[in-house]
């Protein structure tokens, strides 16, 4: 098995090919360049390594050119003879065709097996990213999770988030002595969130069955890794679901995996493309999350490479955790794109035979700027490389060929169809139902004492108390009923103390939902 990726190479004026070190590869890494320099290539060349080195890779298909992955190249390509003679410039001995074992994903179903996760399993941090929560907010919804938790109630779709919350606004009287405010207003604006969500296809995310990650884990028979591509181009058009998905990825990633220390190669590498989005507006607390898991994932055998325009999208304690770079070209067109540029080269380990800063600049399409890790983790020294032709099909694929793919898929059918288990919702809703027939039981027994009193002040109205007086007979019934009309009140009232309507009374309709366990 190879030890090393094989990214590309030199020419005249170059220099020595460049290898990423499998060894270091779960050290995480960065891909940045301006649009159209050729950092979907780059992706591609990645996980084609990667995939042939028996590790999965995961990573999101932004404008649907990667599932071309599936097929091999052709001679008949456009762009064929310009790859050939790249190979060969490079010195790449190796470069032949190939097409690479692929599953499509798709949050919504459409262009990919359906991807689910639950409630639960997002959890309330990233939820109140995903729904843009203020601080009351979030911790109305830390309230929710903390009662469902308790009760043993699962949260596993958006009804049984807005079933937790509705039954939460007509308890919080209660609920304010014990976990303080909780106010109708926030309730109803996270409600309002909750439907924006479902607008943008949050339905169809949240339920199970919930993705699993041994599924994206897997080899084939040829000892490849799986190349797992999320269909991303409509999920685009939501960017903070975009970003939120990727990130309980990766954290499910961290929480599920065991530790490996440093592995020979990584178990799984996980491509994060259009990364600006996870931190554009991030409060510090989501920020201080993805530093924690980006620095502790790496023992976990998971490699995490960012993808985005600029690395001053990275926030810095984070891109000082990215060893393994290729820089692609940046545009110095405006003043931030020339203090994006400096930055850029600042991170990168000087080369006397250039200066870096200027080759950033001056590369072009299909070049880079790279360094990668060497003996020990050292930062490889810059080099001006270019970048090896693609084994694969540069570009997408029809319709009719990925639906074919999903088709033979041997996880057809695991996904497709949702499944609505007993959850939160149905607890509440048998609890409410089981509340309201008490309810109106206790309203059938007190309509019935409410007959019997009036029908023994009629009968003491007709009898008068002269006729009671002179009838033993009455007399003796009358003591057997009850001496007087206000014992047969306290017995009656003593009777709904400790019956339904008693309950009712103490503690409302819906304020007994919550029974113990």
């Amino acid at each position: 098995m190879t030890k090393d990726l094989f990214v590309g190479g030199g020419g005249a004026g170059y220099g020595e090919k460049q290898h990423l070190s499998l060894g270091y590869a779960n050290r995480h890494g960065l891909i940045a360049g301006a649009t159209g320099t050729g950092k979907t290539v780059t992706l591609q060349i990645l996980a084609e390594g990667f995939s042939n080195a028996g590790v999965p890779v995961f990573m999101a298909d932004v404008k649907g050119d990667l599932s071309g992955m599936v097929k091999a190249g052709t001679p008949e390509h456009k762009l064929h003879a310009s790859f050939t003679e790249r190979a060969q410039t490079i010195g790449f001995d190796d470069f032949g065709y190939q097409g690479f074992p692929v599953t499509f994903w798709d949050l919504f179903g459409d262009q990919g097996h359906p991807v689910r996760s639950t409630m639960a399993e997002m959890g309330p941090l990233l939820l109140s990213r995903l729904l843009e929560l203020s601080e009351a907010q979030e911790g109305i919804l830390n309230i929710a999770f903390r009662l469902a938790d308790e009760e043993g109630m699962a949260l596993l779709d958006l009804d049984d988030m807005r079933s937790m919350l509705v039954w939460m606004g007509e308890n919080r009287k209660d609920l304010s002595l014990r976990y303080g405010n909780v106010s109708t207003a926030s309730i109803g604006a996270i409600q309002r969130r909750l439907l924006v969500l479902e607008n943008q296809g949050g339905a169809n995310f949240f339920g199970e069955p919930a993705l699993a990650l041994s599924d994206m884990m897997r080899i084939d028979a040829q000892g490849r890794g799986q190349v797992n591509i999320l269909a991303a181009d409509v999920l685009m058009s939501s960017p903070r679901l975009y970003a939120t998905f990727l990130l309980w990825l990766l954290s499910e990633l961290f929480e599920t995996l065991p530790e490996v220390g440093d592995p020979e190669k990584p178990r799984f590498v996980f491509f994060f493309d259009e990364a600006h989005l996870l931190f554009d507006g991030a409060p510090d607390a989501l920020v201080d999350k993805v530093e924690q898991v980006a620095r502790l994932i790496r023992s976990k055998g998971v490699g995490v490479y960012f993808v985005t325009q600029s690395p001053d999208d990275i926030p810095e304690d984070i891109l000082g955790q990215l060893g393994n770079r290729v820089q692609h070209a940046l545009r110095a067109f405006t003043a931030r794109d020339r203090k994006a540029l400096k930055l850029a080269a600042e991170t990168y380990r000087e080369n006397p035979a250039f200066d870096v800063a200027q080759a950033i600049r001056d590369v072009g399409v299909g070049e880079a700027v790279t360094s990668f890790l060497e003996r020990k983790g050292v930062p490889g020294m810059a080099k001006r490389t270019l970048i090896r032709p693609p084994s694969s099909q540069l570009g997408p694929i029809t319709p009719e060929e990925r639906d074919r793919v999903i088709s033979a898929s041997d996880l057809k059918g695991k996904y497709e169809t949702a499944v609505d288990r007993r959850s939160a919702h149905e607890i509440l809703a048998e609890r409410a139902k089981s509340a309201a027939e008490d309810a109106a039981e206790a309203e059938r027994e007190e309509e019935e004492l409410a007959a019997q009193e009036r029908e023994y002040r009629s009968a003491r109205r007709y009898t008068g108390k002269r006729v009671s007086r002179s009838t033993s007979g009455a007399s003796t019934r009358r003591d057997r009923k009850g001496d007087s009309f206000g014992e047969a009140m306290g017995k009656m009232v003593m009777k709904e103390l400790t019956g339904t309507t008693g309950r009712r009374i103490v503690r409302g309709i819906l304020g007994g939902l919550f029974k113990a366990r």
